[in-house]
């Protein structure tokens, strides 16, 4: 059975090749799988919008399997936000530094030792005749005051993991993807999968 990701990131594509490559028998992006499809995420968690996403690309496909997530920052003094609103939190057609800006600012009175945080990464597996399965990763750390590093994107700059003692736009790509929470989640996937063997 091949494995279609629902995206077209090529990072994201390469880690999940490399993971999940023994469990298919190809492993393609939408676009080299020639679907088109532009998901709608209006669900109120990054799992509900990951499962949108399987459901409506599995719905394509007659022989594959289907693998999608959704992902963001959840800061625990603003309740969960900016949440499945990440990409888009300063508003539709901002940018990182306009989310950056706006979250700044809304922790702007949060002292420091209550600006902790964590991204988070839902990931579904969606086959037919098969119940999904569902993996959640998150990585733990604090919102700096001012943005640090030229790495990374969206809210690395702010983002300061305390094992490593940088922000995540300090810090390689190779230290990043090792605690990253896209690859627990895919972990979660790798070992359910495994446990099917």
């Amino acid at each position: 059975m091949k494995l279609i990701i629902a995206s077209n990131n090529k990072g994201k594509i390469r880690e999940i090749k490399e993971m999940l490559d023994c469990h298919f028998d190809e492993v393609l992006s939408m676009r080299e799988a020639g679907i088109e499809l532009d998901v709608v995420e209006d669900g109120k968690t990054f799992l509900e919008n990951a499962r949108k996403k399987a459901h409506e690309v599995l719905a394509l496909t007659e022989d594959a399997a289907i693998l999608a997530d959704d992902s963001g920052l959840e800061v625990d003094a603003l309740g969960g936000e900016p949440g499945v609103y990440s990409a888009r939190y300063a508003g539709d057609g901002h940018d990182d530094k306009a989310n950056n800006k706006k979250l700044l600012s809304n922790l702007e009175n949060v002292p420091d030792e209550k600006r902790t945080a964590n991204f988070a990464c839902a990931m579904v597996l969606s086959r037919h005749g098969k119940e999904d399965i569902d993996s959640v990763g998150r990585c733990y750390g604090v919102i700096l005051r001012q943005p640090q590093g030229e790495n990374g994107f969206g809210y690395d700059p702010l983002f300061y993991y305390p094992d490593f003692g940088v922000t995540f736009a300090q810090a390689t790509p190779e230290q990043k993807n090792e605690v990253s929470h896209r690859r627990k989640a895919l972990n979660g996937i790798k070992t359910a999968l495994d446990s099917e063997k």
